[in-house]
Formats: C-alpha cells, sequence, structure tokens
C-alpha cells in the first residue's frame, strides 16, 4: 500500500471518529423544528374584552369549560414536576417553552431570531410584556383558542363580545403541538415530542411508517373524538344548547382512559399437563398505538401461578413498549405495542403436579421508566405507574402437597 493512500485512511478514519464523537456530544435534537414550533402565539392584538388572556377570565363566560380545564395536565404543562425535571435535565431547551407555554406573553424571553438553520440556538432578549401568572397556566384557553386577534372554535354563529373565527376542524389547534413534520438528513428516526400522528396512519392500514409525515387530512386524525367528547350544553352561563365538546384531553395520565382504549380477559385455555391460561389483551378504543406518547411509556404483563401459601411457582414477564436508540442516530430498534385493532394473547401452563392454587394476571402502564426517573432526578410525588388490569383465578383441588 503506497504512503499517500495510508495517509487518506488515517485522515478518513479521523474523519470517522470525530464524526461519531460528535454525534454522541452534540446536544439531543430529536425532532425538526418548523415554523409553528419556532414562534409563540403572538397576541399583541388582543381585543381589550379579553383582558389579560387568563383562564380564569375566560372562565367568567364559560365557567363549565374552565372547571375541565382545571383538571387537566394541559394546565400543568409548565408547572408539573415530571417536565420541570425532564427539562432541566435536558439544559432548560428554549424549545419546549413554545408548546408547554405557548403564548408569546408566557415567554420570558424574546426570540428575535435563531443562530442555526435547524433553529434551537434561538437569539433572545428579555420580554417586557412577560406575564408569570399567565406561564404557570401552561397550555391555557388562548394558547388553544387565540389566533389573529379572534378566538378560533368550531361554530362562527354566537354573538360573543370577542371576535370570532370559525375552524374548518377542532383537529387543527391539536397538530400545533402534536404533530411534527420536516426533513433532516442526520435524524434517522423522527417522530414528535408526543404525538401520535403517524401511529394513527400505520394503524388504519397505510404502510408502515417511521418518523413524521405530512397530514394531508387533518380532519380524519379524530383527536377530539377520544380526548374531547361530544356534549350538549350552554357555551356560556343561559345560553342556548348547543353541539360542543369536553375540555378534558384525558391520556396516559388517566386510568380509565386507558382502560378504555383496551380489552382485557384473563381465562383457562387448553395445552400442557396441568392446563393453561392466556391473558388476551386488544386495542380496541385507541386509533393509536397503545401506550402512546414518549417512549418512556410502556406496558407490563405479569402471569403467575401460586401454590396454596401464595408462593409463586412459576412466573412470565412481558413488556410492551418502543425501544429507540438514540445515539449517534435516532432510530427505532423495536416495537412491539399494540397497534390500532391488534390483538396479542400471553399464556402460562400451569404445573402438573398438583402443587398449583391459583393463577393470576397483572397489567400495568408505566408513564415513565425507572432507569429514566434516576437518570433524571425525578423524586416522583405521584406513583409512575399505575395497575389497569388484575384478575386471580382459583384452581379447584388445587394446592395438594
Amino acid at each position: 500500500m503506497s504512503r499517500n493512500r495510508k495517509r487518506l485512511y488515517l485522515v478518513l478514519g479521523l474523519a470517522l471518529v470525530v464524526f461519531f464523537a460528535w454525534r454522541f456530544l452534540r446536544p439531543m435534537n430529536i425532532f425538526v423544528v418548523e415554523d409553528r414550533f419556532a414562534w409563540p402565539v403572538d397576541t399583541t392584538a388582543v381585543p381589550a374584552v379579553l383582558g389579560e388572556l387568563r383562564a380564569a377570565q375566560c372562565g367568567a363566560c364559560h365557567e363549565a369549560f374552565y372547571k375541565e380545564w382545571q383538571t387537566t395536565i394541559h394546565s400543568q404543562a409548565w408547572t408539573d414536576p415530571y417536565f420541570q425535571a425532564d427539562w432541566k435535565f435536558d439544559n432548560r431547551q428554549h424549545i419546549c417553552r413554545l408548546c408547554h407555554t405557548p403564548l408569546d406573553r408566557q415567554q420570558p424571553h424574546k426570540v428575535l431570531d435563531y443562530r442555526d438553520r435547524a433553529r434551537w440556538d434561538p437569539v433572545m432578549e428579555d420580554n417586557p410584556a412577560f406575564d408569570p401568572r399567565l406561564q404557570h397556566e401552561g397550555v391555557t384557553c388562548a394558547a388553544c383558542h387565540f389566533r389573529d386577534g379572534r378566538i378560533v372554535g368550531v361554530l362562527g354563529d354566537t354573538a360573543a363580545p370577542h371576535p370570532v373565527k370559525k375552524l374548518e376542524t377542532p383537529n387543527q389547534v391539536c397538530v400545533r403541538c402534536h404533530v411534527v413534520n420536516g426533513d433532516r438528513w442526520d435524524t434517522f428516526f423522527r417522530f414528535p415530542p408526543c404525538g401520535t400522528v403517524a401511529e394513527i396512519q400505520q394503524g388504519a392500514g397505510s404502510e408502515p411508517v417511521s418518523g413524521e409525515l405530512s397530514v394531508a387530512d387533518i380532519a380524519a386524525l379524530g383527536c377530539v373524538d377520544c380526548h374531547m367528547p361530544a356534549v350538549e350544553r350552554p357555551l356560556v352561563a343561559g345560553g342556548p344548547v348547543r353541539k360542543a365538546r369536553r375540555h378534558l384531553w384525558r391520556g396516559g395520565h388517566d386510568p380509565a382512559m386507558v382502560k378504555q382504549a383496551l380489552s382485557m380477559d384473563f381465562a383457562p385455555t387448553t395445552g400442557g399437563e396441568g392446563g393453561s391460561f392466556t391473558l388476551s389483551l386488544a386495542n380496541t378504543g385507541a386509533a393509536h398505538y397503545v401506550p402512546t406518547g414518549t417512549p418512556d411509556r410502556h406496558l407490563t404483563v405479569r402471569l403467575r401461578v401460586f401454590d396454596a401459601r401464595g408462593e409463586v411457582i412459576t412466573e412470565e414477564n412481558h413488556t410492551l413498549r418502543r425501544r429507540v436508540m438514540w445515539r449517534p442516530f435516532i432510530v427505532d430498534l423495536w416495537d412491539n405495542r399494540l397497534a390500532r385493532g391488534e390483538t396479542r394473547r400471553y399464556a402460562i401452563d400451569v404445573p402438573a403436579d398438583g402443587r398449583a392454587a391459583s393463577v393470576e394476571a397483572v397489567v400495568r402502564y408505566h408513564l415513565l421508566d425507572e432507569a429514566r426517573r434516576r437518570r433524571i432526578g425525578y423524586d416522583n410525588p405521584e406513583p409512575i405507574s399505575y395497575e389497569i388490569f388484575r384478575r386471580r383465578i382459583q384452581l379447584a383441588g388445587g394446592g395438594g402437597t
């Protein structure tokens, strides 16, 4: 081999080492920052009737909607202890503010421009219009309903004292924060921070997708159908009864909502000298995968056979989750969550020696992986997992010695 060729190989080798070192050390930018993420919602042209855009001011007229909003994770989008711990761990990236506190007056600093094409490094100055009280309201009413000096909603024929603009579909509001479009060569796997649109497309029978996609039919996404149940009630006290939607946005933090998405059963099946029992787990209520949202969320299945003293004879454990490699490139390694309409079955055999007295199936929903909790230093005030199914079946004549 010639000396020049050796030098070339050496240079290429060093370049690869430097490149991969950079990929391991660079900030973790997991999604593409497109226009609607890059800038907060402009509130410079607020009609006087809307006051300071605080939720309580909206609630003075829309009381039922306000009371529902107060119970939601949206209202805690900024103050939520997990978000704060995770945000601190990720060096308080400015871009996170633009969904957790979408209004410009919720931002302590104004974004003047970005130093980089990827728009993760903003040029900022102090924001004289910053409202700390409004910031603590997280995804407040105006974050979804205020655009260009008007209140946007699905109705355009009300006698409201403020300007109103009718939306083509309420899902238009959802996609601002829950869908990410765009493309970058160096992010092999791309997905919204908490979004599910690619999963809805795939679950509906389209070709498998890995990453973001443009949304051609926002109305067909069906976000509000599950997360904002339909209701008939006055928009304001004393007003006419109209078709509206409850402002609840229940999701992974709500056990009842998760159970609504799943059909679960545990029953005897054939096979094995001592018999066997099968847990059936089906996604019958969600258009997206279960679980969904951040890749930390997962389901665990535990099947156990007990003797008469309650001691475990045999045990089967399974995990349903999305596993992602984050560095040097973001790649989806494997994903065994429940797709839309999918049924999964897990079986456990009962030993034929007569010791078995009962069998049990337990399914738990995990909001956060325990290793991740420790890594980011999240001292959780509430449990990070909860039980969504448990059934124990006593075995006739079982438990002998």
